[in-house]
């Protein structure tokens, strides 16, 4: 009896588990990133337009008792947004050109408000458009850094705002071997330069000079900040963090989606040892100021007409500049995708040094989300990285992590397929006791316990190899969502991403028929069954029928049921998962076999198998 309950819960739960994730988790989130996909479509999202040579900065706690970073300011009106290609052409701009990104930077403002990530695509297709990171303003969805100086409140010095003209010296694109210097003079004996230099990757540094030849001591603040206009769409799941982030000196890990900071408003901080910036599923861009700086650091939303603005900036230490000297300082951007060999990994065995270890910085690993299980999701990426780069196919990879992990826990695997071994061989015995007490439910599990004791059986080493895959599961899970190299990483055949599901349908005849079933009304969105999670499913019907047919009729039908309930459960999981899952499934039968053939028992699996389908022609005489 006690079986029969353990294993009817066990079903009931996973059947729970199917459809409250599909009817509260994958079917609001979709219909969320639907809506929102829609809205974005629909919504005109202005852009913010000052009056030469000022700035307003956003409501909320300000990062320095005398002066504020820039902020945006009242939106033009709806009919002066253009397309962001017209935006670009519209201006003077210093052409960016590197082997990872590509773009421009605005000579009005000297913003980097002009990025595309060259090596990614929005599709799998390698012809579709390159992703886009930064746009200007005056376009649909404004993104973008910018870097200088703002005076301490009520000062008349004029300095460079956003609407400021800068001058190229020299000429030239920026690129790794080539950093580009732009100036400004304000024309009362403040002359601005700013030297911009680039890697091969994603970091841009920024070098701020500004030479007072007037006749009086000027005080200015370094600032650096990046803005975004418009509330993005995100994924929306709880294991992945997308708004605002930074690492806040002792503050720590600072996170705050785009729904927290509109609530808050604004959340200051003042901390050395810091970077901040704006994060999505697969790309971000931060500020990474010198590890020993002094920041008065922010967060902040604002709503600016009837548009949301996202800000994360910074305020250095002022600086006097006395009469014929000369002020300093230094930024620097990180704006790409978070692939984590640039980004780096902090951990104590293979490690990734990236820019987290060339800058000495501050946790800036954590900018790709490995989750409170990190100590989990770290290893579990860089075995997959790993062997993905002796064999280069990720999803040969996730095959031969799951053999290591197999070989990992084989010890303790075989002692739980062994004991189970031994479970079928008293199995006669067990029977007899239910024979001898029919009606004494109470003597039959004292006597059922003295075997197991006896035969040195734990009765709850079956749940073994389940609990130790769960966390590898999970893992691989996390590893597949949130790092952007899975992104469209292909297996074979039909698979072209293994972070997306199976896009084969058994509904459509694996595509001769011409309809999607799952946009179907009510119930389209169980009918998301492709060609592995079938083949999942078989691997795991094979696995239970490795065991004996259970004499109890109903707990036959649970298992028999089981498999089915998993593969609808698991197919609109990544199909690297469910890959993975197969494979492990194949793996347990061939190990489980073995022991038991070590162990004397009966490998029943065939046996079972005509038995299943000599009982259905039975039936179906009948």
């Amino acid at each position: 009896m006690t079986d029969n309950r353990n294993t009817i819960l066990a079903v009931i739960l996973s059947g729970l588990v199917l459809i409250g994730w599909q009817y509260f988790f994958n079917i609001p989130q979709m219909e969320k990133q639907r809506a929102a996909q829609q809205a974005q479509s629909e919504m005109v999202k202005p852009a913010p337009q000052a009056a030469p040579g000022s700035t307003t900065p956003q409501t909320g706690p300000t990062p320095a008792p005398s002066a504020s970073a820039p902020a945006a300011n009242q939106p033009a009106s709806t009919a002066s947004v253009v397309s962001r290609d017209v935006a670009i052409a519209s201006g003077q701009r210093v052409k960016i050109d590197t082997p990872r990104v590509s773009g421009s930077i605005s000579l009005k403002g000297a913003r980097i408000d002009d990025l595309s990530l060259v090596q990614f695509r929005d599709t799998v297709d390698p012809l579709s458009p390159a992703i886009v990171l930064f746009s200007p303003s005056g376009t649909a969805e404004p993104y973008y850094a910018e870097f200088g100086w703002v005076a301490a409140s009520g000062s008349t010095v004029r300095i460079p705002d956003q609407n400021t003209l800068w001058q190229q010296e020299g000429s030239g694109s920026l690129s790794p071997n080539n950093p580009v210097t732009l100036k400004y003079d304000n024309g009362d004996g403040l002359t601005f330069r700013r030297t911009i230099a680039i890697d091969d990757r994603y970091l841009f540094t920024v070098k701020d000079d500004v030479t007072n030849v007037g006749n009086a001591p000027v005080t200015l603040y370094p600032f650096a900040l990046i803005s975004r206009h418009g509330t993005p769409p995100v994924a929306g799941y709880y294991i992945l963090h997308e708004g605002l982030i930074g690492y806040l000196g002792d503050q720590g890990l600072q996170e705050f989606g785009y729904k927290k900071i509109d609530d808050a408003k604004a959340v200051s901080f003042k901390v050395t040892n810091g970077w901040l910036g704006i994060t999505d599923k697969s790309w971000a861009s931060a500020l990474l100021p010198d590890t020993n700086a002094q920041l008065q650091a922010r967060f902040s939303s604002n709503l600016v007409g009837t548009v949301r603005t996202y800000q994360t900036d910074y305020l250095l230490d002022p600086q006097t500049i006395a009469i014929g000297g000369t002020g300093s300082a230094n930024a620097r951007l990180f704006a790409g995708a978070k692939e984590a060999s640039v980004v780096g990994i902090n951990f104590p065995v293979g490690g990734l040094g990236g820019y987290n270890k060339q800058l000495s910085l501050n946790h800036f690993d954590l900018l790709i989300d490995w989750g409170w299980f990190y100590f989990i999701t770290k290893p579990m990426f860089l075995a997959l990285d790993f062997f993905y780069h002796l064999v280069g196919n990720f999803g040969i990879s996730i095959l031969l992590v799951t053999v290591l992990v197999k070989l990992l826990f084989f010890p303790l695997a075989n002692k739980s397929y062994a004991s189970m071994a031994k479970m079928k061989s008293v199995q006669p015995q067990l029977a007899a006791l239910k024979e001898r007490y029919p009606d004494d439910k109470v003597k039959q599990q004292q006597e059922m316990m003295e075997i197991y004791k006896k035969e040195k059986i734990n009765p709850i080493a079956g749940c073994l190899p389940v609990a130790l895959q769960i966390p590898v599961f999970f893992s691989l899970y996390k590893v597949l969502f949130v790092t952007i190299e899975m992104r469209h990483a292909p297996f074979f055949g039909w698979i072209k991403d293994l972070s997306a599901p199976d896009p084969t349908n058994l509904f459509n005849l694996f595509g001769l028929l011409h309809f999607d079933p799952t946009q179907l009304p009510l119930f389209g969105h169980y009918l998301a069954l492709g060609v592995w999670p079938i083949i999942m499913g078989i691997t795991m019907w094979f696995q239970m029928k490795l065991n004996p047919t259970p004499p109890d009729p109903t707990q036959k039908m649970i298992f028999d049921w089981m498999p089915l309930i998993f593969t609808f459960m698991l197919a609109g999981f990544p199909a690297g998962l469910v890959i993975y899952w197969a494979w492990n499934n194949l793996l347990s039968v061939l190990q489980q076999s073995f022991i038991m053939r070590r162990n004397g028992v009966k490998v029943e699996l065939f046996d079972n198998l005509r038995a299943t389908f000599a009982s259905k022609k039975v039936e179906s005489k009948t």
